[in-house]
Formats: C-alpha cells, structure tokens, sequence
C-alpha cells in the first residue's frame, strides 16, 4: 500500500510534470512518472498512476498513450506552440524600449511557458549582441503607473528628459502635466498618448518619462481621445513625428501598390492614374518625417493635393538639396 504523504498533491504533480515535459515525441513511461513523484516525495503505485491519468482526462486534460518508439503518455495540452514563443521572443528582442536585463528575464518567462526540451531553445535567444536597448530598468514601472492612471481617470505629472551627445539625459523645464489616453507600440518603442495643455493630442516615450505621478484630477477628454483610441493615431504619424493632421492626395508608382497597403491599410481607394502610376487620399501628420519616407522613393511619389501641402515638400526638398550644397 502506498504512503498517504503528498496524496493530495500527486495528482497536480502529474499534470505538472506531464503538460511540461511531454509531447508525442517526447513521452513518458509509468516508471519515469512513479520516479518524479518519488522525488517530490511521494509514493504511489503503478494502478494509482492510470487511475490518475484517467482523471486528468475527465478533467479535460487531454493525455495519450504513444504506442510506438518511444512510448509511453504525454499531454496534448499547450498554451503556446513553440514557433508561437518564438515569435513573442522575437519581439522581446527586438524591442528597444526594453533593456537587455529586461529581455532576458522576459525571455526566461517565456521559455518556461514551453516543454522542457523546447526551453533551452528559446534561452539560446538571450544573445543580445548587436541589439540596440534601452539602457532603462524603470520601463516596465511606468507602463504599470500609466496603465493605472489610465483606469483611474487621472492625470499625471511627470518629468521628461532627452539624451544629449554628452550620452547623458537632458531634462526638459518643469513638470509636465498630461491626460493619458493610451499607450502605442510603434518602430520597437513605447509611446503614451496624452492630451496637454500645450500640445493638444501629442505623445511621449514610455522610457524618457520619469517620477510619473498621479494627480487624481479627472483627465481632459477631447474628440482627439476616441481618434487615438480608433488606430488611425499610429497610422497617420510616421516615425512617431508631430505635424498637423491633414488629408492629403498623393501620386504613387504602381510597383509601390504594397508598400502603400503596408503603410495605410485595405481600406484604400486606390485610382488608377495612366498606365504605371495611381493616386490615393488618406490623412497624414503632415511633418518632416513623413515627407522624408516620401522622398525616399526617388520620385516614385509625391503629393498633389492640396497645395500647402504641395508646397511644404518642396520646400522640405529644397531645405535637403541646400544641405547638401552646404
């Protein structure tokens, strides 16, 4: 008869070690389940094992007998597919706004999501060589506070700084006061999108934001908070660079049919214009970053409509062609 010491946690002992280090290619025989629970302490006996994994099935804890080479019982059950953790791995990594102690411990989550066998694959990806990172540890602090304003209806105060070529911070005058609206993920950094009184709609970055505080003062809520909550907010702003907010008509190389649809979305009209080329009109922030990716077609497009428009790239391509003859 087989000791009572740890029967009540046997059974979750089981589903532990059977979802976390067993596929169908990697089973499990009934002496190596009777060998972990002697491990952990616990004596049982072979019947008490299938009695066991007959419950982990009513339970709705799929778990199947391999019949061939190498047989034996293991779970069917995965939050994660491996190919789905290194996807999410991929994005730790590529991440700036995370640091690389950051990455890691992330990653170390990650790998423990997948089998046993599968993790030390997902570790391997901890080399960050080569990797820009943010060389902030208080990231994942302020996304709690900003989350947490957010669901108060609070506004915040903080404090913002830039990075000198002194490879030091910079802070900018005063306390900054803002209505949170949302956070965005956009080209690998974190950005809060907020209202203030200065700027109107505008947005900061998550890991330039110091002594965030909340003030308990009910956040300002414009028509610009259900923009920014729509996604158009990240859609319309290139390189995360403010400028005024305008509908534009732009003229494009039909080879460039993809790169539109990447950038703006199906939901494009998009008009033929002659044999190779075709016109579209969407909204933009009409800044210098935008009409730099416009440029860097080398004349495969450019803006027709309307004419301020019209005339502030060019006037931003004669600034780049004065620049160079300096």
């Amino acid at each position: 008869m087989a000791k009572t010491e740890g029967q009540k946690l046997k059974l979750l002992y089981l589903k532990d070690y059977l979802c976390q280090n067993t596929d169908e290619s990697h089973p499990a025989s009934i002496t190596d389940l009777l060998h972990f629970l002697q491990s952990k302490g616990i004596s049982a006996e072979r019947k008490g094992i299938y009695d066991d994994i007959a419950t982990l099935n009513e339970y709705g804890v799929e778990i199947l007998y391999r019949r061939g080479k190498p047989q034996g019982y293991y779970a069917t059950h995965r939050d994660f597919a491996l190919s789905e953790l290194k996807l999410l791995v991929d994005a730790v990594l590529s991440s700036r706004f995370l640091s690389g102690r950051q990455s890691a411990e992330l990653i170390r989550k990650l790998a423990a999501l997948s089998k046993s066998h599968e993790a030390a694959l997902l570790r391997r990806e901890i080399v960050l060589s080569g990797r820009v990172k943010s060389s902030e540890n208080h990231s994942f602090a302020n996304v709690d506070v900003l989350h947490e304003a957010i669901e108060a209806n609070s506004q915040i105060r903080f404090r913002y700084f830039d990075w000198g070529v002194d490879l030091q911070k910079h802070y900018r005058k005063g306390v900054y006061t803002a209505s949170p609206y949302a956070l965005l993920w956009d080209d690998e950094n974190y950005y809060l999108i907020a209202h203030s009184e200065r700027h109107g709609l505008t947005h900061y970055r998550v890991d330039k934001m110091e002594e965030i505080f909340l003030t308990n003062t009910p956040r300002i809520m414009t028509e610009d908070a259900k923009y920014c909550h729509s996604g158009l907010y990240s859609k319309e702003q290139f390189g995360m660079y403010r400028g005024e907010r305008i509908m534009v008509k732009m003229r494009f190389a039909s080879s460039l049919a993809g790169v539109v649809i990447d950038r703006f979305g199906h939901d494009l009209i998009l008009v033929p214009d002659g044999d190779d080329h075709f016109t579209f009109q969407t909204h933009v922030a009409l800044s210098p970053n935008f009409m730099a990716w416009l440029t860097s077609f080398s004349g495969r497009a450019t803006i027709t409509h309307p004419p301020k428009a019209v005339e502030a790239y060019r006037a931003f391509c004669q600034n780049v062609l004065d620049a160079i003859s300096d």
